[in-house]
């Protein structure tokens, strides 16, 4: 069977081009993409070649991860359901993760279409809901599993390291379970999307030093780190209070270390979350339908499939303060 997906097919190079998927089986869906949303921070670690797979960074001497079919989100109309399916029928709008491809490094993918999906990896989308709304589910997922993940009591104090999505989402969701909630970021054209209630901090504009001094009495009982930035979080190390939370969500390869007995010093807890799970999905989507959890305001560029390598010309180029990256492909 055919399709079009964006393929990483080297090191900093996309391309949009027909590929081989497997025939549908009992078990699958197939899906025609109206929409999938790229994961700028994930995705990014692919196309420099700095992962092979979920939480496995390249080791020098290995196989590089190419080529691969990126991403692992999207919508979509359902056009053909296998026999074992129950709850789905043709013409359903869903939200799908990773669909099969053949002869690529890895056996799914999310940016293709016609997409051949397991059953368990689709959603069936609100009546009458905006797909764009909920085209980028699974890294909306991210940023709840981070802000829902350690417990938190009402007028607590939280801080998130990072201004991308997951910063975003997470941010959302701490606020959203009443805590008072700062926002750490680089980019003014990122911050400024926080809704009312969560605090921004422009670290460009303020020393290290600074920063830390801001928090220092702040008694921080949540410090979520989104974008993999241990050096930050070692400088906010004394305002978390005992018995506090660290949750670390970034990508950080080989460099990832912790001091395990400076933990216990403050009885910390550390919170490692990663991937997805239908309970946090289903969450998710009702966070994102009660409109808590806001998605498509969030979107900043929008490029036909086609065009995905000038998305990511754009994602790699850092020329613009990319947000959210949408591609459509009908």
């Amino acid at each position: 069977m055919k399709a079009k997906a964006v393929v990483f097919e080297d090191r900093q190079r996309a391309v949009f081009r027909e590929v081989e998927v497997p025939e549908p089986g009992p078990n699958d869906v197939v899906i025609d993409v109206d929409f999938s949303w790229i994961s700028i921070g994930t995705e990014s670690s692919y196309f420099r070649g700095e992962r092979i797979a979920g939480e496995v960074p390249y080791r020098e001497g290995g196989p590089w991860p190419f080529p691969i079919v990126a991403g692992y989100q999207k919508t979509g109309t359902v056009a053909w359901v296998g026999a074992a399916v129950d709850g789905l029928r043709v013409g359903d709008r869903v939200f799908a993760t990773v669909s099969k491809v053949s002869r690529m490094f890895a056996p799914a993918g999310g940016h293709v279409s016609p997409a051949v999906t397991d059953a368990d990896q689709v959603w069936k989308l609100p009546k009458g809901a905006d797909p764009l709304d909920y085209a980028g589910l699974v890294l909306t997922q991210v940023g709840f599993n981070c802000g829902s993940r350690p417990p938190l009591a009402p007028g607590e104090r939280a801080v998130v390291i990072g201004d991308g999505l997951v910063g975003q989402w997470a941010a959302q969701t701490l606020r959203h379970r009443g805590a008072e909630t700062v926002v750490l970021g680089r980019h003014d054209e990122r911050l400024r999307y926080l809704p009312a209630g969560i605090d921004a901090v422009n670290t460009r504009r303020m020393t290290d030093g600074v920063v830390a001094a801001k928090l220092a009495d702040a008694s921080v009982s949540v410090l979520v780190d989104t974008v993999g930035d241990m050096e930050t979080v070692e400088r906010l190390w004394p305002a978390l209070r005992h018995n506090g939370h660290l949750v670390s969500a970034g990508f950080l390869g080989e460099r990832g270390s912790i001091d395990i007995q400076r933990m216990r010093g403050k009885e910390l807890t550390l919170h490692t979350p990663s991937g997805w799970t239908k309970e946090r999905m289903d969450c998710t989507l009702e966070g994102v339908r009660a409109g808590w959890l806001r998605t498509g305001e969030l979107i900043t560029h929008r490029f036909p499939a086609s065009r995905a390598a000038e998305a990511w010309d754009l994602i790699a180029g850092k020329k613009e303060a990319a947000l959210g990256v949408i591609l459509a492909w009908r």
